[in-house]
């Protein structure tokens, strides 16, 4: 019990603070690449410890299934929000994410088809209403039509997310959960170059106008947003409910509005 509380706080305190710090790095590095770096580095690094500690080598199977969950979480769900805060402030992004929760039960209730009870129902109702009413708002952000599409994507993202997390707690992968969670990051970071170079972000890349607090900031995200909350999080998703450990969502905004 003490575990499984001591990673939910971690990963509610740890990555509500990371919406603020995307904010900066975006402000002097592209964001598909920032992502695909940081997980990439955070994959590599945990990959190798727990290769050193004994674990077997992944499968090519165990490979491709840490794929689809890097890709739908990673790339879908963390891609998406990157590419948000470039328009939209750090606040207002983590409140569109608090959508994570109403996903999963949905998807979960789809997949499952064990119908949810009348308050859920009705707080999966209330949510939506919410988002609608927030992506309706966005126009006073600003007129340029990239700000409106930002929210829109912000609305899908949470989706793709919770899809992974979905996935990931029934997919074929290492038995050692640290280990699925290194393969998922650097499937999921060269996915996020991937679409970085597809983007020709690579060639608006200038590491001599990176600033220092770009740069802290992008550290930050590989040790506490990467090393510590995603783990976290991957063995939540193995040790609790979905349903719960996803409420994690409820608690960023308020740890990224405080910050921000």
């Amino acid at each position: 019990r003490f575990q499984v509380i001591a990673a939910y706080l971690a990963v509610c305190i740890v990555w509500g603070s990371t919406y603020l710090a995307i904010r900066f790095v975006v402000e002097t590095l592209p964001p598909f690449f920032m992502a695909g770096t940081r997980f990439i580095i955070a994959g590599v690094i945990l990959y190798v410890a727990m290769r050193l500690r004994g674990n077997q080598k992944p499968t090519r199977d165990q490979w491709g299934k840490a794929a689809v969950v890097g890709g739908l979480m990673l790339m879908g769900g963390n891609g998406v929000v990157v590419w948000a805060e470039q328009y939209l402030p750090s606040g207002l992004t983590s409140i569109f994410v608090a959508a994570i929760p109403l996903w999963v039960v949905l998807i979960s209730w789809l997949a499952t088809r064990r119908q949810p009870n009348l308050p859920i129902i009705i707080g999966l109702i209330m949510g939506f209403v919410g988002i609608g009413l927030l992506v309706g708002d966005i126009g006073a952000l600003g007129e340029s039509q990239i700000v409106f599409f930002a929210g829109i994507a912000l609305v899908f993202g949470p989706m793709l997310w919770a899809s992974g997390s979905l996935y990931s707690r029934n997919a074929k992968l290492p038995s050692s959960s640290l280990l699925a969670t290194a393969m998922e990051m650097v499937t999921g970071g060269t996915i996020l170059s991937i679409a970085s170079l597809v983007t020709g972000e690579f060639t608006r890349i200038r590491l001599d106008q990176v600033s220092l607090r770009s740069s802290l900031s992008w550290l930050y995200l590989i040790v506490f947003g990467s090393l510590i909350g995603y783990t976290c999080y991957m063995w939540l998703l193995k040790n609790a409910d979905p349903e719960r450990a996803s409420t994690y969502a409820f608690v960023n905004p308020v740890v990224a509005l405080f910050l921000g």
